[in-house]
């Protein structure tokens, strides 16, 4: 076993010891104890989905290497750390992750960091009165309203300023930048979406993650599955669905790229049964951005890909 393998395990085991004994809650804020960087290279951030890495990516610039966890098509509501993701977390000067469960089944691992090091949930500190809730808990897609992702980047400039404050100029400066992007991103999906008849604009999707997209922008939503995809699809949750298009003779419904199409196939099936054709509009992305290197690969580009893709499906 070379000595890379060996310090994986051990960071493991110390890191999964310490959490179970440690109570439930999300450790959110840099603690008071932390010192500021004193290193004189790069920044090493660990990020879990590629929304946050590319916050924090165009705060940080050229200041920061990102790692980041959660590829595309990868669901974050269901995803489990490996050794090698906890290798990464351990060695990093900052963690930053979207919070709100989204990333639930790493809660525990992220209480235990925030011990040692600034752990910032992007989104536990946007407006709570703009936060949707779905049941006891808020919904975590705030990133497809995007002047609330611009309060999520208003957190990873706080925090970054707080930590490298010798850099606080640059930050803040690269900030105000990708704040007016932001800005111009939130217009163009107001004048596209202002396209669909009020009447066709309703989106059906796997599962219920554009709620916040719905509420900002005018669009009547509808999920297969609940807000997080560990929820099951019911067999009269999917038959409402499927009387629901009949009656509303909706001729589109969406896949996404990080949720099964096994469900979206039973309401096309369901629809044909009661002779109302229904077809895939196009394929959105939710809970994870496209591959590096292409248009969706950014959250700029993700964004636009999907109000392009609705609009033309629905208008």
């Amino acid at each position: 076993m070379n000595r890379s393998s060996i310090f994986v395990g051990l960071v493991l085991v110390a890191l999964l010891s310490a959490i179970g004994c440690k109570p439930e809650g999300a450790g959110t804020a840099i603690p008071a104890a932390q010192p500021a960087y004193r290193g004189a290279g790069p920044l090493q951030v660990t990020c879990t989905t590629g929304m946050v890495a590319d916050l924090v990516r165009n705060i940080a610039g050229p200041r920061a290497e990102i790692k980041q966890l959660m590829g595309a098509g990868v669901d974050p509501h269901l995803y489990k750390s490996s050794p090698g993701d906890i290798a990464a977390l351990s060695s990093a000067d900052v963690v930053f992750y979207s919070g709100l469960h989204l990333e639930g089944k790493m809660t525990d691992l992220f209480t235990q960091l925030a011990t040692t090091k600034p752990v910032i949930a992007v989104a536990e500190k946007i407006d709570e009165a703009k936060l949707l809730h779905d049941g006891g808990t808020h919904d975590p897609h705030v990133w497809f309203d995007v002047a609330l992702w611009k309060q999520a980047g208003e957190q990873v400039l706080a925090a970054l300023v707080k930590f490298d404050p010798a850099e606080a100029a640059n930050y803040q400066a690269r900030a105000q930048q990708y704040f007016t992007q932001l800005d111009e991103l939130d217009q163009f999906c107001r004048e596209q979406l202002a396209q669909i008849p009020a009447d066709q604009r309703v989106m059906v999707t796997a599962h219920d993650a554009f709620r916040y997209f719905g509420k900002a922008y005018g669009i009547e939503v509808r999920g297969i599955q609940g807000v997080s995809t560990e929820s099951e699809a019911g067999v009269k949750g999917i038959n409402e669905l499927v009387d629901f298009l009949v009656q509303r003779k909706i001729k589109a419904i969406f896949v996404e790229t990080s949720v099964s199409e096994e469900n979206v196939k039973s309401l096309l099936e369901g629809c044909r049964a009661q002779n109302h054709t229904v077809t895939i509009g196009g394929q959105l992305y939710s809970d994870a951005m496209g591959e590096p290197g292409t248009p969706a690969g950014t959250y700029d580009g993700m964004i636009r890909h999907n109000v392009t893709t609705i609009v033309h499906a629905l208008k």
